[in-house]
């Protein structure tokens, strides 16, 4: 599984690697000579290499990498900084080891270079960058050549991705062992342009000792749990889901999510329909059922049915107390409850007495809130929360696990970086989303294939990650020009893929 570690996670990782008797300096000389490595495999005749070092270990592994691409045959350029004699430590050791001229940090440094190096910061930097060095980063992102950027690009938070002042947008990211939050998270995914990580000899065994809590998101963190269909199943063994729809002028959003639960592999799907609705939601619909539900004693009734086993509540259903009263029906049966749109934004006013009726449950609930409707709900975790402490930005990983706790549900907080998160502190960053998912009713698409896969009885937390996967994989699929009622389609190709031995 690809693990994210945070920045306090990859010291642990270096200090593990060096309790096992890897000497940092030669963590130190593998990441400059794999950064070195990385450029030449992309830019093998690029002559000229601006290296910008900083005061830290970062700026050591741009000595290392400035050494080997001298090597390699690139006129390189090194700018420090500060003073040679300031620096301590490994980043000293390695200065000391690069023969060539070392110069002051100038826009001057940039002038005809093809490319540009930045090794002044990397992920564990505090603070906003200011100043000349901000003018010099505008100037290098500004600049004609690539830009390469050791570990991140300075002036992102590698642990929440959030910009920290100026920072240059790179071409190449190398980064070492694991990727870090800040590779996934925007916008610092933006920043980073490709991501390379290499083997710089941290022993794997240094997870266990970490623990990692988060990963980004793929099939080797839930393949082993997927509902993939048995030669022995049935349709009946296969779940069946219930979306719940909208009156009259609001029923394509229950089809959606309904469409999707079905080609996620629901055995039987129902659209539980207002009676003004049931023509319209009828006239429409061929494999997936009708019935009639009229407010929430209608929910009531159709759960109390323990076949129908996993409903989504939400898209196009409305705002206000009507929709409330659904909810908590739902939330007193034995389903496993998908919560969208209309049914967490009706909650604003009280979101406690939502959160109250999930941990008074044992079933599975999935919430799967954009921004808006994460703030709405829990306000003090909304987006620009920044830790009172240091006042560095927390990370949309930590706002979503936070969250997940208090309500005692996965929350899957929508976005260009997704992250799904679980009450007991598991999190995946989704990372496969193209642009084109930002369309309407993609996100009742989503919230379908969640509830379909929980109708086949996969674990809620590795049914929110999977959901996300396969939608992303759908869309990349189909590229430009897509609306949602491409995207449940397109799943039949993603899961043949997917259901092909590794």
């Amino acid at each position: 599984m690809d693990e994210l570690l945070t920045i306090e996670e990859m010291y642990a990782a270096d200090k593990a690697a060096v309790s096992a008797g890897v000497e940092s300096l030669t963590l130190m000389e593998n990441a400059g000579a794999a950064v070195a490595r990385e450029i030449a495999a992309r830019w093998p005749r690029a002559g000229t290499v601006a290296v910008l070092c900083g005061p830290g270990n970062n700026g050591g592994d741009g000595f290392v990498a400035a050494r080997h691409l001298a090597q390699r045959g690139y006129d390189v350029r090194l700018g420090l900084m500060g003073e040679m004699a300031r620096l301590s430590g490994d980043a000293a050791t390695m200065a000391g080891r690069w023969d060539g001229e070392v110069r002051s940090l100038d826009v001057g440094l940039l002038q005809g270079a093809d490319l540009i190096v930045d090794a002044l910061f990397g992920a564990g930097l505090t603070r906003a960058i200011e100043g000349e060095l901000a003018r010099l980063l505008a100037a290098a992102d500004a600049h004609a050549g690539p830009l390469i950027a050791v570990d991140v690009p300075s002036g992102i938070d590698g642990n929440s991705g959030q910009a920290l002042g100026t920072a240059p947008r790179a071409a190449l990211t190398v980064t070492f062992f694991r990727k870090k939050p800040g590779h996934m998270l925007a916008p610092g995914r933006f920043f980073c342009g490709e991501v390379a990580v290499v083997d710089i000899g941290i022993p794997e065994t240094a997870l266990a000792t970490i623990a990692p809590r988060a990963w980004e998101n793929g099939a080797a963190l839930w393949r082993e749990t997927f509902p993939f269909a048995q030669p022995e199943g049935h349709k009946y063994s296969r779940g069946h889901a219930v979306v719940v729809s909208g009156g009259i002028a609001a029923t394509g959003a229950a089809r959606l999510g309904a469409r999707a639960a079905l080609r996620a592999g629901a055995g039987l799907v129902t659209v539980a329909s207002p009676p003004d609705a049931l023509a319209v939601n009828a006239a429409q619909l061929t494999a997936v059922m009708v019935a009639r539900c009229d407010g929430a004693q209608g929910v009531a009734e159709i759960l109390g049915d323990p076949r129908k086993n996993a409903v989504l509540l939400g898209p196009g259903n409305g705002v206000g107390e009507a929709t409330r009263q659904r909810v908590l029906a739902a939330l007193e049966s034995p389903a496993a409850v998908v919560l969208d749109a209309d049914a967490l934004t009706s909650f604003a006013d009280d979101p406690g007495s939502l959160f109250a009726a999930i941990r008074a449950r044992q079933a599975a609930v999935v919430m799967t809130p954009h921004e808006g409707e994460f703030g709405r709900l829990f306000g003090r975790l909304g987006e620009g929360t920044m830790l009172e402490a240091t006042g560095a930005p927390v990370s949309k990983i930590e706002r979503a696990r936070q969250a997940a706790a208090e309500c005692a549900a996965v929350v899957l907080l929508k976005g260009p970086d997704t992250v799904i998160a679980a009450p007991d502190g598991r999190a995946a960053v989704n990372g496969n989303a193209p642009p084109e998912l930002a369309t309407a009713g993609s996100g009742d698409v989503l919230a379908g294939i969640v509830t379909g896969l929980l109708a086949q009885k996969m674990p809620a937390f590795e049914a929110a990650a999977a959901a996300c996967w396969l939608h992303g994989e759908a869309a990349r699929a189909f590229g430009p020009g897509l609306i949602a009622e491409d995207l449940p389609e397109l799943l039949p190709p993603v899961l043949a893929e997917l259901s092909r031995p590794s």
